[in-house]
């Protein structure tokens, strides 16, 4: 008789202070035989799970995979929704779970949201093997590291290893599942509330965590090394960063190993935290690197919006500025606003417009709201808002920003979109038709995603923050936390 093992993916980082509602359609949701047909060749960790189970020759259960962008508590609906799928998946016996989950979720009734999911699990499989592959930002709580056999993280951020984290905890699957191997596992949750800005595995001190714990794999024993940044803006008890090592029957070194990531990450704490200069201050920065020597486009990076973090993708402040600052020939997008979409494809191509532009989506400064950016411009293009993804995140997907319109003022060419779209792909301006190698400058609402693709075409990059708060911001005094653990860093500077 086939092993019988059930794969599903559940994923959400929950921003709680986001307007963005997180109903059960925020996920569209995949059922059943969909998601073999699917994901098995996706470039995710489900899709390298899915890889696995059936390499082995097992009935591969897939009861669901559900994965929403960034935004507010998920609705006690969707959460019950896809864990009961999960559950009833599990209730009739099976041999294993391969779980591909986000580690960020806050839901109604759940603020712990893969830790409730798996202690469930736990109650009706005690003893089935259960594996994780996590995202970077997971808030690992202690009842996610006790109720589970393996979990492993993405190593990168941007995260451009999600196939090859589910690959990875796909052969700590298969070695345990046919008795090579015995995991145990060492859990420690950090006093840090780190900056997302500063868990870029390519510089700083999130690189020299994660180049230990790389290094750290290579110790005979050890299965697994998973730094965790945390994701700071889902304000629960749980939040923050953590460590998690996997080894070969070896509580001992699977501890030291623990500790030793710890002491690293503590002695560089001041490296998680990260400080957000005056917005004046960041474009004077830009129009120098703009007149300096080198080609290309500086990139303004606006992280107090951004979509993969749970941002409306509609705050003005930083377009705003750079606008009243004087800075021309500059690429904006995406913008989402379906009001305006509507207003420009009924206008038409050619026509000239004036548009009340963003800050619908609800987002509250402290209780203050912002009215929209007035403007005046010509409809250059009107486009479906389709693309296919070039770029190394989610390659070859079809991204859809829905009905799309392109305005063209005498300082820029904005990008307006149906949907809120992280700028991850050149596709998310250029299939509008926008050039980019001519323009001054790029304005994109992103932090981190947009780098692989858009560095390499300009001359630069400098990160803005809003001064009115954003949905995103990297400044923690816009955001009243009120469940977060304490005392913690940078809170509280002697939690270390």
């Amino acid at each position: 008789m086939s092993k019988r093992i059930v794969v599903a993916r559940f994923q959400h980082e929950t921003n709680t202070f986001s307007p963005i509602p997180t109903p059960l359609e925020a996920f569209s949701p995949l059922w059943d035989d969909d998601v073999l047909q699917q994901e098995q060749h996706a470039r995710t960790a489900v899709g390298a799970l899915i890889q696995t189970a059936l390499k082995l020759g097992a009935e591969v259960i897939t009861p669901v995979s559900a994965m929403a962008n960034p935004s507010k508590t998920v609705s006690k609906h969707a959460y019950d929704t896809v864990c009961d799928k999960i559950l009833n998946a599990i209730r009739p016996g099976c041999d294993a779970i391969l779980l591909d989950l986000h580690g960020a979720m806050v839901a109604e009734g759940a603020p712990d949201g893969e830790g409730a999911l798996l202690e469930k699990i736990r109650q009706i499989a005690p003893t089935t093997p259960l594996v994780v592959a996590l995202d970077l930002h997971a808030n690992v709580t202690p009842l996610m590291a006790a109720n589970c056999d393996v979990l492993v993280s993405y190593k990168t951020y941007p995260h451009i290893d999600m196939f090859e984290t589910g690959e990875h905890a796909g052969r700590i699957f298969v070695d345990m599942f046919s008795g090579r191997t015995k995991p145990v596992m060492a859990y420690r949750q950090l006093p840090i509330l780190s900056h997302t800005l500063c868990s870029n595995t390519t510089k700083g001190a999130m690189q020299v965590a994660v180049e230990a714990a790389n290094k750290a794999e290579h110790r005979p024993g050890v299965l697994g090394v998973s730094v965790l940044a945390g994701f700071a803006l889902a304000d629960f008890h749980g939040a923050g960063m953590s460590v998690v090592v996997v080894t070969d029957g070896n509580q001992a070194l699977a501890d030291e190993v623990a500790d030793e990531i710890e002491s690293l990450i503590l002695n560089h704490r001041e490296g998680f935290t990260y400080k957000s200069d005056p917005l004046a201050v960041s474009l004077a920065q830009a129009a120098a690197l703009a007149a300096g020597e080198g080609k290309g486009p500086v990139l303004l990076l606006d992280h107090s919006d951004n979509v993969m973090s749970g941002g409306t993708c509609d705050t003005m402040d930083v377009l705003s500025g750079a606008l009243n600052f004087g800075l021309t020939n500059i690429a904006v997008g995406p913008i989402a606003d379906p009001a305006v979409v509507q207003q420009m494809i009924s206008a038409g191509v050619g026509s000239k417009v004036t548009v009340d532009l963003g800050n619908k989506a609800g987002w509250l400064s402290l209780g203050k709201s912002h009215p929209p950016l007035n403007l005046t411009g010509t409809v250059k293009a009107i486009t479906d808002g389709s693309f296919t993804v070039t770029g190394p995140i989610f390659t070859g997907a079809l991204a859809k920003m829905g009905p799309t319109v392109v305005l063209d003022t005498a300082s820029a060419q904005i990008v307006i979109t149906t949907e809120r779209m992280e700028p991850y792909d050149l596709g998310a301006l250029t299939s509008c038709g926008i050039t980019l190698e001519d323009k001054s400058f790029i304005l994109l609402k992103s932090r981190i995603y947009c780098r692989p693709v858009f560095v390499p075409i300009s001359k630069g990059l400098v990160e803005c923050d809003s001064d009115e708060g954003g949905p995103t911001s990297s400044n923690y005094t816009w955001f009243e936390f009120k469940h977060v653990r304490r005392p913690i860093y940078p809170f509280n500077t002697d939690a270390i």
